[in-house]
């Protein structure tokens, strides 16, 4: 499709093949001289339109629809129409319509797949076939350049849990976001769900689920079946990057660390939370005047996102603040189910993967404890004095006024991050920090919220701490320079750039990000300075300088415009 250096394309389909091909419809926008060309002109009505009247035309039809469910499956079935007319819509109501294509509306189309389901997308790589895969793999991606496999087991989907087949949803959701956000020519990604059945009691007893109706497969079988995936990506598309999303608790990290240094691999959930969390908290110490390792941060929820925001945060201390590891562990409390993660709870309360973050119980000999021994928020935060608050529990309401208050006590400016989505299971609501802090605190949400109103009369803009305004841009830079590897230092590379356009850089009273209507243009300068750090570390896999970049990724970013046809029987289908 389009790009800044191919405005021509030879195609080889005709008549109806063209008109049903979402990659290569035009609809209305057809030219004379490519209707006739196409054998077009009796299947089209005669007025020719531009695609900015198309898209007038797809948002009135959009805007008929009031449910965001409704609007939801609406551009799906654009989308399975026509590719340029549905991220060029995207692209010109961007934040409206980010929250209808991805969470929160997407988990309820995915939620309710099955009996929404009309038409199949991305690859159905299923358990009980395993032995075909190779087979039903080639059939999908031979001869195809795909630069982006984005998958799931759809065990931990966007906060509603197991999900069985309709994991694709969250798959093919990320896909379009990389090409929305990030510029990846979306015919050059591929999204997949790995289908080992489900423990969802609902889907098991639904009549009309369309995925495989079985428990869950874990352990070893389970670990053949994802590594088998991984070995055709690897084998067949070796300069790919593999996206893994909403993977369960006791994979996501597993799997990351398994293959993180054999290909390009990266998960949204442990790595790109983590990022922009860092960023945010990075913007956050720039108005404070302070430094990473100087924060005593506390973490309440320490599963996937929680342990995944506070091993890039420690990574961040290391790498910028130059601390040891051991050192940054240090900053950390996390509280989890058991309470503050400390020796006494033992082996049976401990993930394996917390292990490095355990408080010793001699420091917490002084502070009170329920009856088995476990130690809540609010006695943490009366310990600790904590200068940075986060939450990624969906504990709705967790961060009562009795500790946000008590934190306010701690430290001049509490940055406090309830990063819980949805909406609904947020630990406290920016107006409430606001309100319980005398408008002290410095804030950033895992979901949209409006403004508060601080004491001197001025609007504080919350900034709204979106995987997407980062993992784009750190994907197509792994992409674009075919790294070998996402290395850590390639991420915080982009967290550093994203941290150094925060609007709280020049006004301490503004959001610690960019506001989400740049995410396109923000995602390009983290892509940049992750291929610079690719090329500059040696793992970027192409002979070309970090002085070419810029360029280079101007030239190949996928831009939602319609390029002229050409047909040739021996072009692309």
């Amino acid at each position: 499709m389009a790009t800044a250096t191919n405005r021509v394309l030879r195609v080889a389909l005709r008549g109806d093949s063209i008109l049903t091909h979402p990659r290569f419809n035009k609809g209305t926008g057809f030219t004379s001289s490519e209707r006739r060309a196409f054998g077009l002109a009796g299947r089209l009505p005669h007025r020719i339109n531009t695609l900015e009247d198309q898209c007038i035309r797809a948002y009135d039809q959009l805007c008929g629809r009031q449910q965001p469910i409704r609007k939801n499956t609406f551009l799906q079935s654009l989308k399975d129409q026509n590719w340029v007319l549905y991220y060029a819509l995207l692209s010109r109501h961007l934040k409206e319509l980010i929250p209808i294509i991805y969470t929160p509306t997407q988990g309820d189309a995915i939620a309710n797949y099955s009996h929404l389901f009309r038409r199949s997308e991305g690859l159905y790589l299923t358990f009980a076939d395993q032995d075909t895969m190779e087979e039903d793999f080639l059939e999908q991606t031979k001869g195809r350049d795909i630069q982006l496999f984005v998958v799931s087991d759809s065990e931990a989907i966007l906060g509603i849990g197991d999900q069985g087949v309709g994991g694709i949803g969250i798959a093919t959701a990320k896909s379009a976001i990389y090409t929305l956000l990030g510029g990846i020519d979306p015919s050059k990604s591929m999204s997949v769900v790995l289908d080992v059945g489900t423990d969802n009691e609902s889907l098991l007893s639904d009549e009309l689920y369309v995925g495989w109706s079985n428990r869950r497969v874990r352990g070893k079988a389970y670990d053949r079946f994802v590594d088998k995936f991984v070995q055709l990506v690897r084998k067949h598309h070796p300069h790919s990057l593999l996206h893994f999303e909403d993977f369960g608790v006791n994979n996501a990290q597993r799997l990351l660390d398994i293959y993180r240094d054999k290909h390009a691999v990266f998960n949204d959930d442990v790595q790109g939370t983590g990022a922009v969390t860092l960023a945010a908290l990075m913007s956050a110490v720039g108005v404070t005047k302070s430094k990473l390792s100087e924060q005593r941060i506390v973490v309440y929820g320490a599963g996937t996102a929680g342990l995944g925001i506070t091993k890039q945060l420690r990574d961040g201390m290391s790498s910028i603040d130059a601390l040891s590891t051991e050192e940054a562990n240090k900053r950390f409390y996390l509280i989890d189910r058991f309470g503050l993660v400390k020796e006494s709870l033992g082996s049976n309360k401990i993930r394996p993967a917390l292990r490095e973050f355990v408080r010793p119980n001699a420091e917490w000999a002084d502070v009170p404890t329920n009856a088995e021994g476990e130690i809540g928020l609010l006695d943490v935060i009366r310990k600790v004095r904590p200068t940075v608050l986060i939450g990624c529990s969906t504990h709705a309401g967790a961060f009562t006024e009795e500790v946000i208050k008590e934190m306010a006590r701690g430290t001049e400016r509490p940055i406090i991050f309830p990063l819980s989505n949805p909406t609904r299971l947020v630990e406290v609501t920016p107006e409430q920090a606001n309100a319980w802090t005398n408008g002290k605190a410095l804030m950033a949400t895992g979901s949209p919220f409006p403004p508060c109103k601080m004491p001197n009369g001025k609007l504080y803009e919350i900034a709204e701490c979106n995987n997407a305004l980062i993992y784009p841009g750190l994907g197509f830079g792994a992409m674009i320079t075919q790294a070998r590897k996402l290395s850590d230092t390639m991420i915080i590379a982009g967290a550093q750039k994203l941290a150094s356009l925060s609007p709280a850089l020049t006004d301490p009273d503004s959001a610690l990000l960019p506001d989400f209507a740049h995410a396109r243009e923000v995602n390009t300068e983290v892509a940049v300075a992750v291929a610079e750090q690719a090329i500059e570390e040696g793992e970027a896999g192409v002979d070309w300088d970090k002085e070419e970049v810029r360029d280079r990724i101007a030239e190949r970013q996928w831009i939602a415009e319609y390029p002229d046809y050409v047909f040739d029987p021996r072009g692309e289908h």
